[in-house]
């Protein structure tokens, strides 16, 4: 097992460019992982609701289970902690390019995992979906479509543009990555931020 004192920040997958001050978690022994593993090979070792924060940069379009994937993360995420996923978008060259792909995702992917949706794999609300940024190649951000299709993250009444783009128009004005932010949401356990403040306080 890691060091638990050290458990606030995970970045999985981490390779070379492991986020500073993380705990790195990946299947090679590389310059700056910590903790070698699996991660197609469950439990991770780590206990429970150990991190505040966790990062999978252009990790999950790799493993064996998306599903499996982020139940794990679930799993070791602290309440309220937030976990940053970054992934190509299906349009992208780089999304299909790369051999040891499995998965292709769209701005709507990580939908599925937020309670609320009709197709949540977590019924009860496992992650609270904060923002999804999509981001583009510099002649479609000169030309005003990255902020025409993250327009929906400040105003969500034009989902609608976001949904047309990548419907009609994905192929043709092709998108890099997504970028997701979402918030861990455990049934009746109070956020790590609170708990902190709750001890403060006292």
């Amino acid at each position: 097992m890691a060091d638990e004192r050290a458990l606030r920040r995970l970045d999985v997958g981490c390779g070379r460019r492991k986020q500073p001050g993380a705990v790195g978690l990946d299947r090679v022994a590389l310059p700056g992982v910590d903790v070698v593993h699996d991660l197609d090979l469950f439990p991770y070792p780590f206990p429970d609701s150990a991190f505040d924060e966790i990062y999978a940069r252009h990790v999950i379009e790799h493993v064996a289970s998306v599903p499996d994937f982020l139940a794990e993360l679930h799993r070791i995420a602290a309440p309220g902690a937030r976990l940053y996923i970054a992934t190509p978008h299906y349009s992208s060259l780089g999304s299909w390019s790369d051999p040891t792909h499995r998965w292709h995702f769209s701005a709507y992917s990580f939908e599925y995992f937020a309670g609320g949706h009709p197709g949540s794999y977590y019924a009860g609300g496992g992650f609270r979906l904060l923002a999804v940024e999509i981001t583009f190649l510099r002649l479609w951000r000169r030309l005003g479509w990255a902020w025409l299709v993250n327009a929906v993250n400040r105003h969500p009444r034009w989902r609608i543009f976001r949904k047309a783009w990548e419907e009609y128009l994905s192929f043709v004005i092709r998108a890099r990555d997504i970028h997701a932010t979402l918030e861990v949401v455990k049934p009746n356990a109070m956020a790590a931020s609170d708990l902190q403040a709750q001890g403060e306080s006292v």
